[in-house]
Formats: C-alpha cells, sequence, structure tokens
C-alpha cells in the first residue's frame, strides 16, 4: 500500500500511478492500492505514525471504468473476486492483481474453479488473463474443449530396470556427486522409555525397508 499526500482528491490517481510505476518497477513493487491524505500522521516526535495510516478501500485500487459482469461465467467469477479480494463491486475489465491479488489468492481462485464453474485452469491462465471477461473466456474454451481426463495407470513389468522418476534421479546423482554424505537424510534421537517390544520395532523397521 502507497500513502501518497495531495491537497485534492483524484479518482484517476490510483491508475495512473500504478501505470508510471509498472513501467519502471519489477510488478511486485508496485503497489496495489494508493491511499489518498492531505498530509501524513505524524507522531509527537515528528516521525510517521504508521498505527495511524487507514486502510485502503476500494477507491485506493486502480479500477477502470466499471462495465457490470456479463453472463454467467463472468458473474461467478466476480463473485469470487469480491470474497477473496474484500472489495465490494467487480468490473469486467479490472484486473485481478491491480485490485490487490497475488500468487496465493490466485491459487485459492483457481482452486474454487472446479466447483463454481465445472472447469479447471493452471496458474498460468490467470496471469495471462486477469481480467474478468479475459479470464471468463479462458474458462469457456475450456469447458468448450470437453472433459480431459487422464488415461487410466496401467501396471508394467517389473521383471526389467525401470526408469528412474526426476526425484530419483536427483537422489542419484547427489549420491555420485558426493559419495557418502547426509544429503536428504534427516538426523533424529528418540529417548525411549520403558520395556521395548522388540519383535515389534524389528517389524516396523522391515515394514520401513520393504518401502523404501
Amino acid at each position: 500500500v502507497a500513502y501518497v499526500t495531495t491537497s485534492a482528491h483524484d479518482d484517476a490517481l490510483a491508475a495512473s500511478l500504478r501505470t508510471y510505476l509498472g513501467a519502471r518497477l519489477p510488478d511486485y513493487m508496485v503497489p496495489s492500492a494508493f491511499v489518498q491524505l492531505e498530509a501524513l500522521p505524524l507522531t509527537p516526535n515528528g516521525k510517521l505514525d504508521r498505527k495511524a495510516l487507514p486502510a485502503p478501500d476500494g477507491e485506493a485500487y486502480a479500477r477502470h471504468t466499471y462495465e457490470a459482469p456479463q453472463g454467467e461465467i463472468e458473474q461467478t467469477l466476480a463473485a469470487l473476486w469480491e470474497e477473496l479480494l474484500s472489495v465490494e463491486r467487480v468490473g469486467r475489465h479490472d484486473n485481478f492483481f491491480e485490485l490487490g491479488g497475488h500468487s496465493l489468492l490466485a491459487v485459492r481462485l483457481l482452486s474454487r474453479l472446479p466447483a463454481a464453474l465445472g472447469a479447471s485452469l493452471p496458474l498460468a491462465q490467470l496471469f495471462a488473463h486477469p481480467t474478468i471477461s479475459a479470464l471468463a473466456a479462458a474458462v469457456a474454451a475450456t469447458r468448450n474443449a470437453g472433459p480431459s481426463e487422464l488415461p487410466a495407470m496401467q501396471p508394467v513389468s517389473r521383471e526389467g530396470a525401470l526408469p528412474l522418476s526426476f526425484a530419483q534421479q536427483r537422489l542419484w546423482f547427489l549420491a555420485q556427486l558426493d559419495g557418502v554424505s547426509a544429503t536428504y537424510h534427516i538426523p533424529m534421537a528418540l529417548h525411549l522409555h520403558g520395556a521395548l517390544d522388540v519383535p515389534a520395532w524389528q517389524r516396523s523397521l522391515d515394514a520401513l525397508f520393504a518401502r523404501h
């Protein structure tokens, strides 16, 4: 949140400042909200009183000329945005990230799409289509393409060598590079009290070794 001192309230200030800073700073450094103040609140010592700074309201975010969401998909997306972003009204041309959205909220939004709209989108789609209208078009295209179910997993023969997974390849590479080392080992010490059930202990170790 950026706090800006100005003598006259300007409805377009947030959008113009965000555009100006967006051309000069990395996106993650550009404030989502710009709160307009006549003067910054100060402590008796003349320092900035951070606790007295007001929280941003809906006008503090960069907004486009409001146009109501159209159709079921846009209206559903707008309702999800309003809930996640805690804003009162979202237009079909508003930008998710300009309204205060970030990657964690983006994941939460996309996780709700299957139940709300019967569609699943990768995170990259929201970054590529950050407005209600654009994201709705991406959702519609996914729904029109029909279900994209993965083929059922089939067992393969265990008689020959099996290809390693990426994680296994990584472990093998580190083992060749470092030799015997503590990489990927998690040391832990347990202090047990009472009689030890040795057969149960042996069965537990056997099960662990068999699994790995």
